[in-house]
Parts: C-alpha cells; structure tokens; sequence
C-alpha cells in the first residue's frame, strides 16, 4: 500500500473501519445489515467490512473481516479511497469475487446480493431473505457511485 495510513488509536476516538467492494463479473456484492437498532446501519444495504483492531493495518483488517463475514478474501485487493467524517474514517478496498454467491458462507448479516450499478444508483434492494425492499446507506451508497464513476471500475479486473 502506497498510501500512509493512520491506525486505530484508542486515544483519538475516531472509529476505523475497513470495507470492501467485491465486483462479480458487473455486479457488485453488498450486505443486508442486521435490523438490530443498535448496530451501525441496521437493516439496509452496506459493504462488507468492520472495525480496525487496535494497531491493525487497513489491508490486514479488511481481510480478516472479509473471512469473517463471508468466508472469503480475494486473490488481490486495493485501497480505492479513504473517506473521513467527524466520527470515522472508512478505508474503501477494491477487488475481483470470483466465486458465485453460493460459495460464500454469510456469517453476519440478513442477507447477500448481487447489485447492479442501476440497483446501487437507485438506493434501494429488494431482499428475498427479509421478502422487502431495503435501501442502501446512504454513506455506502455515496462510495459506491463515487467507485463506479472512477477509473479504477473501468479496468477489467477479471
């Protein structure tokens, strides 16, 4: 990674997280969170990813989460963005899934899908496991299109 990147600092109170967009041939894999009100996020779409450990760097942590959430971790991965707020700083990774959604083992969360650019454009999902329509975060929305309007979701990464 090229980028110097700051790691979770206990002292700081800035939440770190890592999360990841996973593009399956020209769609792209998101998460239908929990509807727990005291999660981040509950029950809408998001990327997969989570919280930095103390001391752990972004690309060690996206994988660990990506294994952990879905039983998966990509051949490669890249750091697309970081964006920063007032309460966390999100480190965006990029890559290739390359196995179908039946190979994936959801370990946390209500649901899994595919979306296309138009779904993600639209804000919402359609979920067969929660049988509604849920939207996407707003936040995760916004990375999304920002990835899908950059250079780097214009190279064929399969």
């Amino acid at each position: 990674m090229d980028q110097e990147i700051a790691l979770p600092n206990s002292e700081t109170g800035m939440r770190l997280v890592a999360i990841a967009i996973l593009q399956y041939q020209d769609q792209f894999l998101m998460q239908l969170r929990d509807d727990i009100p005291t999660i981040v996020h509950p029950g809408v779409w998001t990327m997969f990813g989570g919280h930095l450990d103390i001391g752990e760097s972004p690309d060690i942590g996206i994988c660990r989460e990506l294994n952990e959430e879905i039983g998966y971790i990509p051949k490669q991965i890249s750091l697309f963005r970081s964006y920063i707020d007032d309460q966390v700083q999100r480190y965006v990774f990029y890559g290739v899934l390359d196995v179908g959604l039946d190979q994936l083992e959801l370990n946390e969360g209500w649901d899994m899908d595919l979306l296309s650019p138009e779904q993600i454009a639209s804000g919402s999902h359609y979920s067969s496991r929660a049988l509604q329509q849920r939207p996407l975060a707003p936040s995760h929305q916004q990375i999304m299109l920002d990835f899908l309007s950059s250079s780097e979701s214009r190279i064929n990464m399969l």
